[in-house]
């Protein structure tokens, strides 16, 4: 048996193609590397494609970092189909006719959605009921309906309008559904409807332009060039502030010691934010900091010395 690497610490951006999940895009990525850990931040549907972040060996504490991050979605909406699991993959449920509906009245509802809303959960969906997942008990006959959730669409744009088929391009918040989105907007219009396409264009700061196929991964796998792709562990979280540090610094991080604002000044976070990186003069990610105004110090959120 291959030994495993445990040497690559870092993030990979997939490019997941239709039909798999997330969960098998990792089990692929962590074959080809022989990495001892691999997981992900942040689930795609497996008909869906785009943008995965796939952390590796160390980089696997980092990915609680990224959960409640804004995404960014091509969709393709289909009016007049509902489906049971509100996406493709689901039993068409009703139908009906859509192509009186007046353009103005279809832009008007669908701009309706922008900004702050409760959204309802599907019930296919990989959310837990006393540690079942909700798919599984719609399978069995047993839906079960979560209750709706705060979530926030921040821009929504319409770009092409083919009826039945609308494309849009969604920015939002963690947690946000773009089938049930999808859904909420044929029931409004009165026509019923089912999210078709989905492609995650961005997230956490990545794009498709940062992503690779499992394709290109293998290849680089195959020719031992792996570690080209990867985003270490400093950049991997290229939105937080980071501080460089010194030696006296260095060791109380080494030994777990309190982290006070002579050591890390509170001025040099983000307006509005309470995590730092904490690096050193090779940028390698030594911890991330998290801010207690009460105590006018720092917490350890992970650490790497």
């Amino acid at each position: 048996m291959q030994e495993k690497d445990a040497s690559l610490n870092g993030i990979l951006v997939i490019d997941k193609s239709p039909g798999l999940s997330s969960a098998r895009v990792v089990s692929i990525v962590k074959r080809l590397l022989q990495a001892p850990k691999v997981g992900h931040a942040g689930t795609l549907d497996p008909f869906a494609t785009g943008v995965l972040i796939v952390c590796v060996n160390q980089a696997t504490r980092l990915a609680r970092f990224w959960l409640n991050s804004t995404k960014t979605y091509h969709a393709e909406l289909s009016l007049g189909i509902e489906t049971d699991t509100q996406d493709p993959t689901g039993t068409v449920i009703s139908t009906c006719e859509v192509s009186d509906i007046p353009e103005v009245t279809l832009r008007a509802v669908i701009e309706s959605f922008v900004g702050t809303m409760n959204q309802a959960p599907p019930v296919y969906s990989a959310l837990k009921h006393q540690g079942v997942p909700l798919y599984k008990l719609a399978r069995k006959g047993e839906p079960f309906q979560k209750p709706a959730r705060q979530v926030r669409i921040y821009q929504l744009e319409i770009l092409e309008i083919a009826l039945p088929l609308v494309r849009f391009e969604v920015s939002c918040s963690a947690g946000t559904y773009i089938r049930t989105l999808c859904s909420d907007i044929g029931k409004i219009l009165g026509c019923g409807g089912h999210l078709k396409n989905l492609r995650r264009t961005a997230c956490s700061g990545y794009t498709i332009a940062d992503a690779i196929t499992l394709s290109d991964l293998e290849e680089l796998a195959r020719s031992g060039d792996v570690a080209r792709q990867l985003t270490g562990m400093a950049e991997a979280l290229p939105d937080m502030v980071s501080f460089q540090a010194d030696k006296s610094l260095t060791d109380k991080l080494k030994y777990g010691m309190m982290i006070t604002i002579a050591d890390v000044p509170s001025s040099c976070l983000l307006p509005g934010e309470n995590l730092v990186k904490i690096i050193d003069e090779n940028n390698r990610l030594l911890s991330i900091l998290s801010y207690d105004p009460v105590q006018n110090g720092f917490t350890y959120c992970c650490s790497f010395v």
